[in-house]
């Protein structure tokens, strides 16, 4: 942080690559970062100058844009950056970042593949460097609990998780301006690779077992809109010491929803999402769940007040890795359809 910011100053913030949907639907980012009375945006990045001057055009005040990030960075000196990106420049911009020593938060998966993103964390690992990453699902109700009834052996260890997210129609992504998903090229798949990291993520954070989990298998399927990135994936992942879990991601929601659901069962109970409740059922009965935790919506607060106080990321480019390795294992189960999958 520099000396202003440290004297109770706005936290300057600049965002680069937002051709990205987030920047502006969905998650928003750039919504909740001007809505936010401590934050300035300083300067708005993408390599389409249009689009740079339509995300500035949609915040309040005159925000500069710009098509080289680099210039922006060298010319703003930014507190913080916003990096969202195409999933095949994401790692060069994580590594620019690090090498100038400025504090990030990067839209999952970071990379074009894990590879890639190996490197990105053996960087700010051995920088000591800030690269956050909002995989907000973590710090959900029902996983916060389950994490707490885990830790706690109250009904004994985990072993079973299960978690479906059938986001709407990948149609989206050209109508929010990222035609780009569509490319495999660009993009190295679909719904596993945009939306798999939050399950897996989970997953991982539950059974603590980072690099101790493996695919048994995996399957995918083109079959609702027939485009060159697959709309459906079942994945099925299991830890060393035996929980096993299923991961079922999909783009096929008929309008703007979701078809979702979580669970986790423990030996003598499970804790399931039942609309907007959290449901415990044992051998006693059923128990609705008081939800409690911190809203994964508050991800991006909650890391840039992390990078102010010099504290660590709540979600780091690590725990990235530990998911996104999963989703290129995923791939190669369901035989490597793209052909860039890079464990």
């Amino acid at each position: 942080m520099t000396a202003q910011n440290a004297s109770n100053a706005k936290t300057r913030v600049a965002a680069i690559g937002m051709t990205h949907w987030h920047s502006l639907w969905d998650a928003a980012y750039l919504r909740h970062l001007d809505a936010m009375p401590d934050v300035e945006i300083v300067g708005i990045h993408d390599s389409n100058a249009e689009t740079a001057a339509h995300r500035s055009s949609e915040l309040s005040g005159d925000i500069p844009t710009f098509t080289d990030y680099t210039a922006m960075l060298s010319e703003l000196a930014p507190d913080f950056v916003l990096a969202l990106g195409t999933h095949i420049t994401m790692a060069e911009i994580a590594h620019h970042l690090l090498d100038n020593r400025t504090p990030f938060i990067m839209e999952k998966p970071m990379s074009f593949n894990a590879r890639e993103l190996a490197g990105v964390v053996e960087q700010a690992e051995s920088t000591n460097g800030f690269a956050a990453v909002p995989l907000g699902v973590r710090s959900s109700p029902i996983i916060h609990h389950a994490k707490q009834l885990a830790e706690a052996g109250t009904w004994g260890k985990i072993t079973h998780f299960y978690q479906r997210m059938n986001r709407p129609t990948s149609d989206r992504y050209p109508a929010w301006g990222a035609s780009w998903m569509l490319d495999p090229a660009q993009a190295n798949g679909g719904c596993l690779r945009n939306l798999g990291s939050h399950g897996l993520d989970c997953f991982v954070y539950l059974t603590g077992e980072g690099d101790n989990i493996e695919v048994p298998g995996a399957s995918l399927s083109w079959g609702t809109y027939h485009q060159p990135i697959e709309d459906y994936a079942s994945v099925l992942v299991k830890s060393a010491s035996g929980v096993t879990g299923t991961i079922e991601i999909g783009n096929g929601f008929p309008y703007d929803g979701t078809d979702g659901q979580m669970k986790v069962a423990f030996e003598r109970a499970i804790l399931i999402t039942d609309g907007a409740e959290i449901v415990l059922h044992t051998a006693d009965g059923s128990e609705t769940i008081q939800p409690t935790g911190a809203p994964a919506e508050s991800v991006l607060r909650r890391t840039i007040d992390a990078a102010v106080a010099g504290d660590k990321p709540p979600v780091s480019a690590r725990d990235c890795y530990n998911a996104v390795r999963l989703i290129d294992l995923a791939y190669l189960a369901a035989g490597n359809p793209y052909g860039t999958a890079a464990v």
